[in-house]
């Protein structure tokens, strides 16, 4: 029997009574069998970023299968190890990762994060290893920041800026200001014609209180904004479509979903999508998942102070508090839509010098958040989950 047609009859079920020690050791070490396995688990490995390195498509398999486990049971000393870094003078304001998420297992992985904060500079940590225009949007080369093109749409004040997953639209929204906000295309940016206008369009809401894209959908924008009343918060989704038409391009955007927030519900201050059909809100100390059309999925209120800020992918949720603590997700699923379980929450340092968490990021062995201080400057504490390389098949 051929390796791929092994695999094939192994994946159907072929071995499930088959008792011939010969034939499992055989299919056991079959290259497809384990490529198909670790397709079939992870999307992710289809995609442009799976980098196998220097393991086998087996090793890979038990050494992600035992991480996933290690970040889903969370035990301190034994699945990761929390460290906290420091070296900006000033107040963080922000983090990213700025680091592939590759999921590259093979020992040469490596989670770079970048923070930006008020002592001017910006500084990228290795977290393994402990070691930004007022009522104007531009468009900057990198890393030379040369102006490719400046839009000025907004009175003076601060704009809001949210880029899609593939980089092809941006929604700006000014702050503090009467005005709706607008989605630009981004090759019109990039590449501006003379005495022409990028390609925009104005969304039918009024100003934007929160936005968010959804991952799984190349131009879905999720925007949340007071209704013409004013009296109520709703949620309105958007499809979005670039329509060429000789040099010209006209932006349409196409409304899908709408629906109010419950007058019960403070106001958000925090969203994100998952998925194409789901969205997080947080409100004060609560965290609720929806759909898009306003079905409550899951509540969770696990903190004892607000929620600052919110980590999304597709294998679980963080969020950081200024209770000093990090909560953790999963997803469940197993239904039409994925729903929230609680997992365990990752505390921080001192409360003595410490005021709360402000920021939180992750990627897929690592988490890392903003531990703002008492007094002095901000730190970085990360929680490296331990990988271990499968060059062996013995398991922990």
């Amino acid at each position: 029997m051929r390796p791929v047609s092994l695999a094939s009859w192994c994946l159907c079920g072929g071995l499930i009574q088959q008792k011939d020690p010969q034939v499992w050791n055989e299919v056991s070490e079959t290259k497809e069998l384990w490529r198909q396995l670790c397709l079939r688990r992870w999307s992710s490995c289809r995609g442009p970023q799976m980098v196998l390195g220097t393991q086998t498509w087996k090793q890979y398999y038990l050494c992600r299968s035992r991480l996933e486990f290690r970040m889903e049971s969370g035990r301190p000393g034994k699945d990761f190890l929390c460290k906290a870094i420091a070296g900006h003078t000033g107040e963080i304001r922000d983090l990213a990762y700025i680091s592939p998420n590759e999921c590259r297992l093979d020992g040469k992985e490596k989670s770079v994060v970048c923070t930006v904060s008020s002592d001017c500079t910006v500084r990228a940590w290795d977290v393994h290893e402990a070691a930004c225009a007022q009522g104007t949007l531009y468009t900057l080369t990198v890393p030379g920041l040369h102006v490719v093109s400046r839009v000025t749409e907004f009175p003076a004040g601060s704009v809001g800026l949210a880029c899609s997953p593939d980089h092809q639209w941006v929604f700006v929204s000014a702050q503090n200001s009467d005005l709706g906000p607008k989605v630009f295309y981004t090759h019109s940016l990039l590449f501006p014609l003379e005495d022409e206008p990028p390609a925009s369009t104005a969304l039918p809401t009024g100003p934007s209180s929160g936005v968010c894209w959804a991952p799984d959908e190349t131009a879905r924008l999720m925007v949340m904004h007071k209704t013409d009343t004013g009296s109520q918060l709703a949620v309105t989704t958007y499809d979005l479509r670039a329509k060429k038409s000789g040099n010209r391009v006209n932006v349409l955007a196409q409304q899908v979903a709408r629906f109010l927030l419950p007058d019960s519900m403070p106001a958000p201050h925090l969203m994100k999508g998952h998925g194409s059909q789901v969205l997080l809100l947080a409100s004060e100390s609560r965290l609720v998942q929806l759909t898009i059309h306003g079905r409550q999925l899951a509540a969770f209120q696990d903190h004892r102070r607000p929620i600052t800020a919110l980590w999304v992918d597709p294998s679980r949720v963080v969020t950081s508090s200024l209770d000093l603590s990090l909560r953790v997700y999963v997803w469940n699923k197993e239904d039409e839509f994925p729903v929230l379980e609680g997992c365990y929450h990752l505390l921080g340092g001192s409360h003595r010098w410490a005021s709360g968490f402000t920021h939180v990021g992750g990627d897929c062995a690592s988490i890392v958040a903003v531990e703002a201080r008492s007094a002095g400057p901000s730190i970085l504490r990360s929680y490296c989950f331990r990988v271990q390389p499968s060059w062996g098949d013995g398991a922990n």
